[in-house]
């Protein structure tokens, strides 16, 4: 894996007590969707449609694919007059009401969404998705469509143990594609150990009053940022490995967040950024091989606390968004804290339009000697172990590493991700009791 950036997630059993906690509630059901057949009479919306809220959909093995239906969405996510009319086209939605859809597992389950919006949650409070891949999102022509594979506005959604993969249609008159996860208005998201690749736009982005927990997922190979905060969204970042985007993490506009503990590696342009007057606290991240640079401050206006950090080897990539350097800093901004970090090996230089912070505030500037390209654990006797941030603590009780805790190694081993026992379905006769259409 040399070079290349790589997650472990983990066996979503979280999900499995969901499944339980709501299939006990008063009145709420199970429901056992049947297998789609080669001519794809099994409807799946039809099944959204029938369920009640609290119910949950068991999803069996096959593609489902979306009939798209084309609408006009009130309200424009991402544009400065918000009740701008979009034209967008979405391939499934549950509207009005909190439902679990769960598939056999994400190689099993497949939603083909066939839209713009892939599935939308509209008003849809204590959503989760689990267990499928979410592909074949087609771009709208409207260039404000929030085109993604998933979109929640006014909800409340848990995305877990899912692959959001290949949604990379594209059209020529348009720069932007289809994302991964993308939060709307009033949208509380719980999005975590998933992998989310290929996308034609950001993996995560998260617009107007969105929040967010964004945790251990691998966001690989897009266009646009690997997660983007921006507007007055609010999100915690932890745990993740983002690569292989045009850019890494940023916070705009008046958004906050609190990034902690991501690999942010082999991106094409910076790594993690803040700018307007947004409000950034990244702590114990590993910033690696990034084309341009690692860290920076876009503005005079945000705030910022970098500590903890691994800054290394960025700037391989000829000075397209920012110069090749560890950190720059970008105007005089005396609201951006920089301690306990360590700066090392890039390309022009470890800071620009700065001071060099080495032997300041306990940065340094030495090798962190990763065991490999993709592995970011600290090797035994490694003077960044309990070098760190004093005020921070890690998981065991020692003072904080710089660096990625050390409770996060050793690496996860990958899961293959699944509900319920292979084998049939119980048919929606045999099963426990069922709301909602049958498929002829």
């Amino acid at each position: 894996m040399n070079g290349r950036c790589a997650i472990y997630f983990r066996c979503i059993s979280v999900v499995t007590c969901i499944l339980l906690i709501l299939g006990g509630g008063t009145g709420a059901v199970t429901i056992h969707v049947p297998a789609p057949d080669s001519s794809g009479t099994v409807e799946l919306q039809s099944y959204i449609d029938g369920a009640h809220d609290g119910d949950t959909l068991l999803l069996a093995e096959g593609v489902y694919a979306a009939d798209p239906t084309a609408f006009i969405d009130s309200l424009c996510g991402n544009c400065e007059e918000h009740r701008t009319p979009v034209e967008a086209t979405v391939g499934f939605i549950v509207r009005g009401k909190g439902i679990v859809i769960i598939g056999r597992s994400p190689s099993e389950t497949i939603l083909e969404t066939n839209a713009g919006y892939g599935i939308f949650f509209d008003r849809s409070r204590g959503s989760v998705l689990a267990a499928v891949t979410v592909t074949g999102g087609r771009r709208d022509p409207d260039g404000n469509a929030t085109d993604a594979a998933v979109v929640a506005r006014m909800s409340r959604v848990t995305v877990t143990g899912c692959e959001i993969i290949g949604n990379t249609s594209r059209i020529d008159t348009v720069v932007v594609g289809i994302g991964g996860v993308f939060g709307r208005e009033g949208a509380d998201l719980y999005i975590y150990d998933n992998r989310i690749l290929d996308t034609g736009w950001d993996g995560v982005a998260l617009y107007r009053g969105a929040t967010a927990v964004i945790a251990d997922n691998e966001i690989s190979r897009g266009r646009g940022a690997g997660i983007g905060i921006t507007w007055d969204a609010v999100a915690t970042v932890t745990g993740n490995r983002v690569s292989h985007f045009w850019k890494g993490i940023g916070t705009f506009g008046d958004s906050r967040a609190v990034v902690r503990g991501n690999a942010v590696c082999d991106n094409l342009g910076w790594g993690i950024i803040a700018t307007g007057t947004s409000e950034l606290d990244a702590t114990g991240n590993v910033v690696n091989h990034n084309g341009n640079c690692g860290l920076a401050v876009w503005s005079e206006t945000c705030r910022a606390r970098f500590t903890n950090n691994i800054v290394t080897k960025n700037g391989w990539r000829k000075e397209w968004v920012c110069p090749c350097v560890g950190v720059w800093m970008n105007g005089k901004n005396k609201q951006a804290e920089f301690s306990y970090n360590d700066i090392w090996g890039n390309e022009a230089g470890n800071y620009q339009d700065l001071p060099d912070l080495t032997g300041r505030d306990g940065n340094v500037s030495i090798d962190p000697e990763f065991p490999s390209n993709s592995n970011f654990e600290l090797p035994a006797g490694s003077p960044l172990v309990d070098a760190g941030n004093p005020l921070i603590t890690d998981p065991d009780g020692t003072r904080s590493d710089i660096g990625i805790a050390k409770s996060r190694y050793p690496l996860l081993t990958p899961v293959r991700v699944r509900l319920y026992r292979k084998g049939p379905a119980p048919s929606p006769d045999t099963g426990p009791r069922m709301r909602g259409k049958k498929s002829e």
